[in-house]
């Protein structure tokens, strides 16, 4: 998805997630620009947060952009949540970051914790499919559609890894919100939740999410991989087989010979196509 060609725009709060996303990137050779957003929410610890980012950018050499909001005015004004007030304010200045600069993206540092609270998040209000596909890789940016996208690299990682790498692999120091315990806000709740998830259901959660991406792509007719897959699974799924999203690439890139086994059928790619036969 990402060109090395062009710059890409990473938001940077200061966090761990943040914090490892500008590093791989920076790290696989793409030109960054930083941008940090001071919503001036939390006081002196919203100024410490500025301080570490510019620190932080200053060593690996990142150009870094920032911002001070007043976000209890725009909140007032548009008689929005601070939340929702905090969103629109940085995704408008992302998009006039990503243009001044002509940044290909707008990279933000979502991983599988924050799409498992985002499911979670809206089963609690009320949902249907939509809501359950979560977050996707790439998406648009919500208050400039027709602008560069919103990519998510790190949507396959879950928090804990995020916080082994910056720890022990790469000795990278990060912030931490306080407001993050404040279990009076539901997402805060939710994160609390989670913690005593294993990680192998914050991952199915995730893929949970993938398949609604799927569905949803498949009833609209688009041609994505994830209506590959979702596709290909209904074609296949009286027969169990537990690695379709690989099957599916398989078929895309014409391995020939590959085999896949289920309890009872192998299904092998020949000339392009998949042969499905019974284990006897």
């Amino acid at each position: 998805m990402l060109s090395k060609d062009k710059p890409v725009l990473v938001a940077v709060s200061g966090g761990a997630d943040s914090v490892s996303l500008l590093d791989v990137l920076v790290r696989a050779g793409y030109t960054c620009i930083a941008a940090h957003c001071n919503f001036a929410l939390r006081g002196t610890e919203s100024d410490r947060d500025e301080a570490f980012v510019r620190d932080l950018c200053a060593q690996l050499n990142v150009p870094l952009e920032v911002s001070r909001f007043d976000t209890h005015a725009y909140a007032q004004a548009h008689h929005v949540s601070i939340e929702v007030a905090a969103r629109e304010l940085r995704y408008r200045w992302f998009d006039e970051m990503a243009t001044k600069h002509a940044c290909q993206a707008i990279c933000v540092a979502h991983h599988q914790n924050d799409q498992a609270e985002t499911i979670l998040l809206n089963l609690r209000r009320g949902t249907g499919i939509r809501g359950l596909a979560g977050m996707r890789p790439v998406s648009k940016n919500p208050m400039a559609p027709e602008s560069v996208p919103v990519v998510r690299p790190l949507l396959c990682t879950t928090h804990d890894y995020i916080e082994h790498y910056l720890r022990d692999k790469r000795g990278l120091q990060w912030v931490e919100d306080s407001t993050n315990t404040d279990t009076s806000i539901t997402r805060n709740a939710i994160r609390q939740q989670l913690r005593s998830y294993t990680k192998a259901e914050i991952e199915h959660m995730a893929q949970t999410a993938e398949t609604m991406q799927g569905y949803i792509d498949l009833l609209e007719g688009k041609q994505t991989r994830e209506a590959g897959i979702t596709k290909l699974y209904e074609e296949l799924r009286a027969y169990d087989f537990a690695e379709i999203d690989k099957m599916y690439d398989a078929l895309q890139k014409g391995k020939g010979g590959k085999v896949f086994t289920s309890k009872t059928h192998q299904a092998r790619i020949k000339k392009g196509k998949l042969c499905v036969t019974s284990v006897s």
